[in-house]
């Protein structure tokens, strides 16, 4: 099959949208700015929601819903929420449609809303809004609730995955009796999602706290992940914000202590999207197609015969059928492709686009030599190895290809953090090699906003290990006492 997609040297931008679209993950739809998410596409999402929601599960949380319309007054409850997504934001003002008489539907003038209603672009004011009611007293609380939705945030630029008006999420919201309880859960949710990053999508980050400008809007503390792509640019791989009093104070939710004292509870919210699948492809993909951690792809493996006769495709049947069902119980998601309307070659193609980590062929003279060929995704290499054993042979490459994949982007990611200690040695690193760029910053949000209008990069994160070390700001030359990470972003 011809793959007809465009080389990451040539044009990374382009190279990512035909590698999405070719490999069936997604396409745009009708609707300006919003996509489909195609079987294959959500497949991979459905592995990273089931994941996850396990070990939301493991670590107390249930998951509930609450409605995708938001009154516009509970956006006026907390002001530096609402300027946060006041330019994001859709708004239904009408309820009914009807006939003009002309065989046109326009809409119903006297069917106006009493109250706008905003198409939810986060949760925040509507669950707290609903918390007040669930909260009397320190016996109603931890609230440890989870929601996985979709969300509106009208971008005029979009991409794939990476930035569309409507996309798919989990937003985690919970409610604590204590300080000390609510920044303990938004410490901990952050390393699930470090956790999930790099032992699923064997993705690497850097964990780190945002800074005031890119906190999140109402949070008194933003803690992120932030993963390097192949192109040298972050991608904020996902969120965890302690939120304080504020939401619960903009919402009167009190509660009654153990001593009988009435305080305002104590929040967090934690959230990752479908941002992730585009973080999947541009970590580890190349030019044949997609590479997908083992942990993480729909199909493992893909099993394609290769025969002349109907007694050769009966013999390799009863074979594969005996190695699928052992498979099966070692938990290996396997795919038989015998389909008769496509050449091996063809698939061959197809299933390395669709990034299958390993590819089993099987044909008449591997049948007499009691063989089989198999072929990696990750390093693209092929052996032949015996039928016996075979089983426990997959399931150790399996292991194999996802540390594989994950050293080879962790030692990129290495290798682009650079420290700079000058104005125009960050300038250059950032035009000619790109990635992370470890520098002295003087805190002021005002030397943040003056990089960012020069060169496009921001501060990614201060890194939750960065060692206190004595330097001077590379663009003020006042004091610091802490590096940060900055870089160009999606």
């Amino acid at each position: 099959m011809s793959k007809g997609i465009t080389s990451r040297s040539e044009d990374y931008s382009q190279w990512y949208n035909d590698l999405v679209i070719k490999a069936d993950l997604a396409e745009y739809s009708a609707v300006r700015g919003c996509m489909v998410i195609k079987p294959y596409g959500y497949a991979i999402w459905e592995r990273m929601q089931a994941i996850l929601d396990k070990r939301f599960k493991e670590t107390g949380h249930s998951n509930a819903y609450f409605p995708l319309f938001i009154p516009k007054s509970f956006f006026s409850k907390e002001a530096s929420h609402v300027e946060g997504f006041a330019t994001e934001c859709a708004v239904v003002t009408h309820y009914r449609l009807k006939n003009d008489g002309n065989g046109n539907i326009i809409v119903d003038e006297d069917a106006k809303l009493e109250e706008e209603l905003i198409v939810r672009p986060t949760s925040e004011t509507i669950i707290w809004n609903t918390y007040r009611g669930w909260i009397e007293s320190y016996r109603d609380l931890p609230i440890l609730v989870n929601q996985w939705a979709n969300v509106v945030r009208w971008e005029m630029r979009t991409r794939l995955f990476l930035r569309t008006a409507e996309f798919l999420w989990q937003e985690g919201h919970t409610a604590h009796a204590t300080r000390e309880e609510a920044i303990a859960e938004t410490e901990q949710m952050l390393d699930v999602y470090a956790d999930f990053a790099e032992n699923t999508l064997a993705v690497p980050v850097v964990r780190g706290r945002k800074t005031e400008n890119e906190r999140f809007a109402g949070a008194l503390d933003t803690l992120c992940i932030e993963a390097l792509m192949q192109d040298g640019k972050a991608l904020q791989a996902g969120t965890s914000h302690f939120l304080g009093q504020n939401f619960a104070k903009a919402f009167d939710v009190k509660f009654t202590s153990k001593e009988g004292k009435l305080d305002h509870v104590w929040a967090t919210s934690w959230g990752v999207s479908t941002r992730l699948m585009g973080a999947l492809i541009m970590a580890h993909s190349d030019d044949q197609g997609l590479v997908i951690p083992p942990k993480l792809a729909p199909i493992q493996v893909v099993i394609v015969p290769i025969y002349k006769t109907d007694e050769e495709k009966d013999a390799i049947d009863r074979f594969v059928n005996e190695l699928n069902a052992e498979l099966k119980v070692l938990g290996i998601s396997v795919k038989y492709d015998d389909r008769d309307t496509q050449r091996p070659g063809y698939k061959f193609a197809e299933w390395e686009l669709k990034g299958v980590p390993l590819r089993v062929a099987i044909g008449s003279r591997d049948m007499q030599n009691a063989t089989v060929e198999i072929a990696r995704r990750d390093t693209q290499t092929k052996e032949t190895v015996a039928q016996a054993g075979l089983a426990s042979k997959i399931v150790g490459l399996l292991d194999e290809i996802q540390e594989n994949i994950y050293t080879k982007a962790l030692n990129f990611r290495d290798s682009h953090i650079t420290e700079v200690n000058s104005y125009e040695e960050f300038k250059q690193v950032l035009t000619e090699k790109g990635g992370f760029i470890s520098c002295h910053w003087d805190g002021t949000v005002e030397t943040e906003k003056r990089v960012k209008e020069e060169t496009k990069a921001t501060i990614r994160c201060i890194p939750l290990d960065a060692k206190d070390e004595d330097g001077i700001c590379i663009f003020t030359g006042n004091p610091s006492t802490k590096r940060v990470l900055f870089a160009k972003a999606y």
